[in-house]
């Protein structure tokens, strides 16, 4: 029992819930404490389950699961906490020991693996399924699923995800993505811009635009060819070996090039990223590499701001603006007022800060596809401040971030009259090169 007891300790990283000293200044930034008003979907409840678990106090573990995998992540908690807890930490944990546990059915395990190790690992699937979509539009499949109404009676709210899908990129023009970019004018910075797996598939025009606005900064930009998956869908999942592999990769591939940074756009691949270091901290061949590539590793927002801006931005439709940060750019890798003073450098906008901005918008990577009704309750308290703003205009700097705002804006019936956006959409089209 001892032995037992000791590796469940182990497991669960049961040495870092002692930090918690059960302040609850937690409480009031935790989404689902807030919407569900149970202390064990607090922070502070989950780190006493996980607590008990190490002390021997719950044997069923089974109890965990629920408020463990309905936490977003979003890591608010870290923000608000006096005491430092490494909140981040645990929850990886416990998911992770959770899953080593699970006995899931066999289609369920089958349809894991082939996720996890085959689908968003490969660029090659990713842009299959990326021409997918392309076709679907052009084939006209999308108009006549859309106009009969048989999109409403697909399974797990596939229809309402379906209606906020972007406008897929061609396949001749996703082949025609800049590999290497010179710098426009004085060159600051040598980059490798990092494209992600959903970013590439689904929005790889923000990816060209981001490239462009690189160059124009002052970058030279290159994309790594030998580039993986970030692992953040993985660790999130339990799949911590999967997302160390991915790490390995993705370390390797960007340590062949001379570059200043890796730069990225999406605040959930950027928070994986920068915590390579943590991922790999115990790994004696690659911490040190862990540790100087999350070193490296910016957002875009970061580097723009650090090349001096952009210049001559400009929003010719006196626009009200507001912006819903990624909860991962402002917890995980404290970037908060880059996105800002990029946006605050276009003239002709008015700015309109949202109530309660840094509290999750409730998509948290795919939590909003397998916890749906959890989800649109966050998502609904989220869509009273934007509504409160009276913008024209969201902006946000995360691929899932963009995806439940759209939602959102659906939701409440706003498509007429709001938009929302990718930061650097918004900045592409300020410097009239969207």
């Amino acid at each position: 029992m001892e032995q037992s007891l000791d590796q469940l300790k182990k497991e669960f990283r049961y040495e870092k819930t002692s930090s918690c000293v059960q302040c609850g200044y937690c409480l009031p930034v935790c989404p689902t404490y807030i919407t569900m008003g149970k202390e064990t979907h607090s922070p502070r409840g989950r780190i006493n389950l996980v607590k008990m678990v190490g002390e021997g106090k719950i044997t069923d573990l089974s109890v965990l699961e629920d408020p463990i995998n309905l936490c977003l992540g979003c890591r608010a908690c870290e923000t608000a906490c006096p005491t430092g807890v490494e909140y981040g930490s645990i929850l990886e944990a416990a998911k992770a020991a959770l899953i080593r546990r699970k006995k899931f059915p066999v289609p369920v395990r089958f349809l894991r693996k082939t996720v996890f190790k085959n689908v968003f690992p490969s660029k090659t699937f990713m842009k299959l399924a990326g021409n997918a979509f392309w076709l679907y539009e052009k084939s006209g499949l999308q108009k006549a699923g859309r106009a009969s109404g048989a999109l409403k009676k697909l399974p797990n709210h596939l229809g309402t995800f379906e209606a906020i899908i972007p406008k897929p990129v061609s396949p001749a023009k996703r082949k025609q993505a800049p590999v290497r970019i010179k710098a426009k004018g004085e060159k600051k910075y040598t980059v490798a811009f990092f494209t992600g797996c959903i970013m590439d598939a689904m929005f790889q025009q923000i990816n060209t635009l981001s490239v462009q606005l690189l160059a124009e900064a002052g970058c030279d930009v290159f994309v790594v060819p030998k580039q993986t998956c970030c692992g953040a869908l993985h660790s999130h999942s339990g799949e911590l070996d999967e997302a160390k592999r991915l790490a390995k990769q993705n370390i390797a591939a960007f340590e062949q090039e001379d570059i200043d940074f890796v730069v990225n756009n999406a605040g959930g691949c950027g928070a994986m990223l920068y915590e390579y270091s943590q991922l790999l901290a115990d790994d004696n061949d690659w911490a040190a590499r862990a540790a100087n590539f999350s070193a490296k590793s910016k957002d875009i927002s970061q580097v723009l701001v650090s090349c001096g801006g952009l210049p001559n931005l400009q929003s010719h439709h006196k626009e009200r603006v507001t912006y819903q940060p990624s909860c991962h750019m402002t917890n995980v890798q404290k970037v908060n007022n880059e996105p800002l003073d990029l946006l605050k450098s276009v003239t002709g906008i008015h700015f309109i800060e949202m109530a309660q901005a840094n509290m999750c918008c409730g998509s948290a990577g795919i939590y909003n596809m397998i916890n749906f009704d959890a989800s649109m309750d966050i998502l609904d308290e989220k869509m009273k401040e934007t509504k409160a703003t009276k913008a024209s205009v969201i902006i946000t700097t995360n691929p899932g971030c963009l995806l439940q705002m759209k939602l959102g804006i659906e939701r409440e019936k706003l498509s007429e009259s709001v938009r929302a956006l990718h930061l650097i959409e918004y900045l592409a089209e300020a410097a009239g090169i969207a």
